[in-house]
């Protein structure tokens, strides 16, 4: 970055302009007690900073910017473009978004604004290029923020606008309305066109809309979101060299809208937001896999925490409190896979909207707080292990991620809704994890020479190109495992046909002639991993073309048949899992998989136990995060930053607790 940040730079969202004069005089002093070193200002200020179509004010930023530098505070200040004023929409409300049944979505919450709206375009340049103009050598500035978690509720909009914009997109893409015509199928159910004009998004119709159609609009709405980012990042760069720009991605399970993986190229620096679901056992698992797929959006490279909670959020259906210790277990988690710095939402809890039972650094209760003390002791942690800054993650084994094939995977008329995408990368994520094996999440296209173990869950849609360089990596000595629903059909969203899985058919050495998905609450019995397993949701007709089987099914629709095979692929093997095992089956699975690829193991890896290594020019750190209520007992030699002791192989980390080792005596070019 070319405007350097502090090392694991601490703080979170600052909304001055809710609160009064003398709170900010007391934030300053609470930030320094709080080790707060950055801030990221006017996320939802347009309203301020323009508060009449012919007036602006700038006096309290000004201020602010000012005040936060002389306090040593540095500002990733935003473009403030992610909530238009009431004035705006007002004046012009066909630049309000619409939804797929026809209803136009009214302002009075946040991002009221269709996407592809030439006239919020031209005034969210203005507002940006005046800030850009302002601040641009104000010593605060650290980074460019534009907007805020764009497309967080506005990802979709079907208005006429939009229907324009879309054509134009399919115009680019196609050329001529033939091949538009071959690509979605239209021969079926006589939706043939003869023109582009007669195209519309995939709006309510009386039956399932064209699947391509709904791919396709899913393609060109990530693409118009990036566009609003692309277009203020180059009047920043114009106006502000030298500064780096970044959004914040929304790396979640529940996030699936934006292809981040081609969205990561555009940006300087990659920042992310994330939240934990209370009602979700496996929380901090689903965490640890997306800090890695946020590594894989910044190709390897470290990343930023724009975003998490100290505590409770306001939005779920059940706002759990966070227990003592988590907040700084998640946010060690993630500094663990890759994040640079470690911000929040927000710095003092709301008064008064829609998030004022989101927690904040500075809860509603003051500092004679629990939360208040622990977001103190997070400070000094992450200033003990600030050494990290910069180091990167040197893994063996990849999880292929694809957000095409995430969208193509859930469109409706398929053969179980009970097939979800990220369900099986998760649970092989965790898996591995558990058996010390760090994982990079990535997109496909990505160079996997490197990789001695490449996981490929669920890549229903799949481009010839992919599957060369998949069979390449198995070729070459890999061993490649894919699971059922992988290789179905094209970019298109056409079957491959000649039978499943389709385009891995020829590298798995297998051939499906038929889905038998299991009905909700039927599940089999795996023979051949051990003890028997358990399976559900997934079984197929399965023969043998030249692999062996692993596991067969002992009882269900496909009985006696295979359920996991092996076959010898050059150098390497190719495994196809074509059911959904349990945890305990996923685990003998991945057990197998780790010793025939050959994984380095990180030692005292458990299901509750998460070890984690990051690698600099001449240094490691082992991360060991304990999120059981048992001590941890982890092997290794040197210095343990949280506490100061030195380890001379025998680490305990207790219930709850966390540790970070600078190692003695690894290897960093492994």
């Amino acid at each position: 970055m070319p405007s350097p940040l502090p090392p694991l730079a601490y703080g979170g969202d600052y909304n001055p302009e809710q609160w009064s004069r003398d709170a900010h005089l007391e934030d300053r002093d609470l930030m320094r007690e709080a080790g707060v070193d950055l801030v990221t200002l006017g996320v939802f200020s347009w309203a301020w900073l323009q508060p009449t179509p012919d007036t602006w004010d700038f006096t309290w930023l000004d201020t602010q910017m000012d005040e936060l530098h002389d306090a040593g505070i540095r500002v990733d200040l935003a473009t403030a473009t992610a909530s238009p004023p009431p004035w705006l929409t007002h004046r012009h409300p066909e630049m309000l978004p619409v939804t797929q049944d026809g209803r136009t979505l009214s302002p009075g919450g946040r991002q009221a604004f269709c996407p592809s709206s030439p006239v919020y375009r031209e005034h969210a340049l203005a507002l940006c290029t005046a800030l850009a103009e302002r601040y641009r050598d104000h010593p605060a500035l650290a980074l460019w923020h534009v907007s805020n978690e764009i497309g967080c509720h506005n990802a979709r909009c079907y208005c006429d606008v939009s229907a324009a914009a879309f054509r134009t997109w399919l115009r680019a893409r196609y050329d001529d309305v033939a091949r538009l015509n071959d690509a979605w199928g239209t021969a079926f159910w006589s939706q043939r066109y003869d023109d582009f004009e007669q195209v519309l998004p995939p709006r309510a119709a009386p039956a399932h809309a064209n699947p391509t159609q709904q791919l396709d609009f899913l393609r060109f709405s990530s693409d118009q979101l990036l566009d609003n980012f692309v277009v203020e990042r180059d009047v920043l760069h114009r106006l502000s060299p030298g500064v780096p720009v970044t959004t914040n991605f929304m790396v979640m399970r529940q996030t699936m809208e934006m292809d981040y993986l081609r969205w990561g190229r555009e940006l300087d620096v990659v920042s992310n937001d994330h939240y934990v679901i209370a009602a979700e056992g496996d929380a901090h698992r689903e965490l640890a896999f997306s800090a890695d797929l946020t590594r894989g959006t910044a190709d390897g490279r470290p990343w930023l925490l724009m975003e998490h909670s100290t505590s409770a959020v306001n939005w779920q259906p059940r706002n759990r409190a966070k227990r003592p210790g988590e907040m700084i277990r998640n946010s060690l988690s993630h500094v663990a896979h890759g994040a640079d710095a470690v911000l929040f939402f927000q710095w003092r809890a709301s008064r008064a909207g829609a998030e004022k039972f989101h927690s904040g650094l500075l809860p509603h209760a003051g500092t004679d707080t629990r939360q208040w003390r622990e977001v103190v002791e997070l400070s000094r942690v992450l200033d003990a292990v600030e050494d990290v800054t910069g180091s990167t993650a040197r893994n063996e084994a990849a999880i292929l991620f694809d957000y095409e094939a995430w969208w193509g995977c859930e469109l409706d008329s398929h053969p179980s809704v009970d097939v979800r995408y990220r369900d099986r990368a998760e649970d092989l994520h965790r898996a591995l994890s558990a058996q010390g094996v760090g994982v990079d999440v990535v997109h496909p296209s990505a160079d996997l020479s490197a990789y001695r173990l490449v996981v490929v869950p669920t890549l229903y849609l799949v481009s010839d190109g992919t599957v060369a360089a998949i069979e390449a990596a198995a070729e070459s000595g890999a061993t490649v495992v894919v699971t059922y629903f992988s290789g179905i059909v094209d970019e298109h969203d056409h079957i491959r046909l000649g039978g499943y899985p389709g385009a891995f058919r020829n590298l798995l050495g297998v051939r499906t002639t038929e889905f038998l998905p299991l009905l909700a609450g039927e599940s089999v019995r795996v023979e051949g991993l051990g003890d028997t397993v358990g399976a559900d949701t997934w079984t197929e007709d399965l023969e043998l073309v030249g692999a062996e089987a692993v596991a067969t099914y002992a009882d269900g629709p496909a009985a006696g048949l295979p359920a996991i095979t092996r076959r010898e692929a050059g150098r390497g093997t190719a495994w196809y899992v074509a059911t959904r095992l349990d945890p305990a089956g996923t685990d003998r699975l991945v057990e197998r998989l780790v010793a025939e690829a050959g994984l380095e193991q990180l030692p005292g890896a458990a299901p509750d136990v998460e070890v984690t290594r990051r690698v600099g020019d001449d240094a490691s750190w082992l991360f060991v995060i304990n999120h059981g209520d048992a001590e941890a007992r982890v092997p290794v030699h040197g210095q343990e930053l949280v506490t100061g002791r030195s380890v001379g192989g025998d680490l305990v980390v207790s219930g709850g607790g966390v540790a970070v080792v600078r190692e003695a005596g690894v290897d960093q070019g492994a």
